[in-house]
């Protein structure tokens, strides 16, 4: 009997395995890009301009013109003020120099025959505060290197701690709250013949310059007229006129009369 109740808190934990739910873990060590300056824009598009160069060789069409798809404006003329954003306008004529870098045929306007590539963005924003870490081995690797060095001349000691807080500081980079989704595509003839999506972080105060710009807005001015026959509901008080009365005694007393 006493035996069952050693047992009992046992079988009371193993019925509730059944019912727990997966448990959550991260994934494994990886980095990822964060973009905070128009060159690396410029690197993004050298990149995807190589990309599709060896895809159009691949699939035997480096004899073909291309079109980047543009957001606004042309050749002659610029984006209009808050007609799409800085990084679509920009990033347009840094892919077109990029494809042209490579000796791929563009082509400045639209052409029936010209395969079409065009890209798109998306901003993604995480309203919790994530958790990142150092890379795996680094803290280790500093604290090794700390018990090496703890008999060694100071000056070499010192070296060697600027050394490591170099390592550090190029691991400390803060991730924010929000990323970008640049996806490209090359269509003919209704068919993908590349797509490519890349994932960045972008600086806090700076996601704007890759979200569609609103448009204007205009200040109306709102004025309050009644209808002829209708009440005002804010009317004017009427005015007070103050004036002496007799009474029967001959006294003379103030009467309030509205004109």
């Amino acid at each position: 009997m006493r035996s069952f109740y050693i047992c009992l808190p046992l079988i009371f934990l193993l019925c509730n395995c059944s019912s727990r739910i997966p448990e959550p873990i991260s994934y494994p060590y990886s980095q990822q890009k964060k973009m905070q300056a128009a060159s690396h824009w410029d690197v993004l598009a050298k990149d995807l301009a190589n990309r599709i160069n060896n895809q159009l060789i691949l699939t035997e069409n480096h004899d073909k013109a291309v079109f980047v798809k543009t957001p606004c404006g042309d050749e002659n003329s610029s984006c209009q003020a808050n007609e799409t954003s800085t990084f679509n306008e920009a990033f347009h004529d840094l892919l077109i120099t990029n494809l042209f870098g490579y000796g791929i045929p563009t082509k400045s306007q639209a052409d029936q025959q010209a395969i079409e590539v065009s890209y798109k963005v998306q901003v993604v924003y995480h309203n919790s505060d994530r958790v990142r870490s150092l890379q795996p081995g680094l803290l280790t690797g500093l604290s090794a290197a700390v018990v090496v060095l703890r008999n060694a001349p100071v000056d070499l000691i010192l070296l060697a701690a600027g050394a490591a807080a170099d390592v550090a500081n190029t691991s400390l980079v803060d991730s924010g709250h929000y990323e970008i989704i640049i996806t490209t595509s090359m269509i003919t003839d209704s068919q993908y013949l590349f797509r490519a999506s890349d994932i960045y972080y972008i600086n806090e105060k700076d996601f704007y310059q890759y979200q569609q710009s609103m448009p204007q807005t205009k200040t109306i001015k709102l004025t309050s007229k009644s209808a002829p026959g209708t009440m005002d509901p804010f009317p004017q008080p009427a005015s007070i006129a103050v004036r002496p009365a007799k009474t029967d005694t001959g006294k003379k007393t103030v009467s309030k009369t509205a004109l």
